[in-house]
């Protein structure tokens, strides 16, 4: 089939590659504008659009998920159909009716859970058991649309966030040629969402992982790996930015008693203690400092028992 790709980041990218490995073709990918960032005013291509240009893939970057601009080029090509992932913007009525077999969406969920922004890492932040890939036909509502296949894959006890998408990464190019194959040759079903089971996930920014610690140790520890690599979890020592990378659930207190926020640091690690249990810390960074082992931050920086984390 003749198609067009519309996606941004690294797990999107994948899903293309398999795309451009495949017997469809692709005409065209669409893709968020070049960010622009540091004082040098450096401009970032996406991974999708990285691939793109290394694949002599056309690459169209429109303003806006939709408009008369991107619909005309679009027409232009006249795609079998349309495959999202990732891309970040919505899709008007016009562009979704477009292709003969309309736009296909491929959601980092097992729909109807987890739908809108952020579900890989919500899924790590609730302790999920397992999660997948859905393969859905796009329609005017937030990841409302029929579901035409879907993959599961389990969660790993240390699964962070990092993991979990290159996990779904890799499943993601293999479903979707799956998918366009079964649509093509007419097999393809499409089962209704059961709406009553719809979830929605918020979009998680930088605030987000600043742990409280008067919260429950296992939700801590989810933090530090739900929000691995971005946004990050951390805390303040003296004002001082500390960032976490990996940590376990521990009932080890300095008095017999919790109180949130306070370090132990000795012979047999470091601890934080929370509102309801303590935080092994065995791995994070101090500001200005390179990440570290637990033992060798001790060895270095001036941590104290009985101080309060903020």
């Amino acid at each position: 089939m003749k198609t067009v790709f519309m996606g941004t980041p690294a797990i999107a990218a994948s899903a293309l590659e398999a795309l451009t490995d495949s017997r469809h073709s692709v005409e065209a990918v669409v893709t968020r504008p070049d960010a622009v960032s540091g004082r040098g005013k450096n401009v970032h291509f996406s991974p999708v659009k990285e691939l793109a240009l290394e694949k002599g893939i056309k690459v169209l970057q429109p303003e806006k998920g939709s408009g008369s601009m991107l619909f005309d080029e679009l027409a232009e090509i006249k795609p079998d159909i349309i495959v999202v992932m990732a891309y970040g913007r919505i899709l008007k009525k016009d562009v979704l009716e477009l292709p003969k077999f309309g736009c296909i969406n491929l959601h980092a969920s097992l729909l109807p859970y987890y739908r809108g922004a952020s579900p890989i890492q919500w899924a790590v932040l609730n302790g999920e058991p397992e999660t997948g890939i859905t393969v859905m036909q796009m329609s005017e509502g937030l990841d409302c649309g029929d579901i035409i296949m879907a993959e599961k894959t389990p969660l790993d006890a240390k699964e962070t966030a990092g993991s979990l998408t290159e996990k779904l990464a890799q499943m993601s190019g293999p479903l979707l040629i799956k998918a366009l194959d079964a649509i093509e040759n007419g097999s393809a079903t499409k089962t209704p969402q059961d709406e009553s089971k719809a979830t929605y996930v918020s979009t998680i920014d930088k605030s987000f992982g600043k742990l409280d610690f008067t919260g429950d140790a296992a939700l801590l520890e989810r933090m530090v790996r739900g929000l691995y690599p971005w946004p990050g979890a951390f805390s303040y020592h003296n004002g001082k930015f500390i960032k976490f990378f990996d940590c376990d659930v521990s009932d080890v207190s300095l008095d017999g008693q919790f109180v949130p926020g306070r370090v132990n640091a000795s012979k047999k690690g470091l601890f934080i203690e929370t509102g309801n249990g303590s935080l092994k810390v065995n791995e994070l960074q101090a500001e200005g400092k390179k990440r570290m082992m637990a033992r060798d931050f001790m060895n270095g920086y001036k941590i104290t028992t009985g101080e309060i984390l903020q």
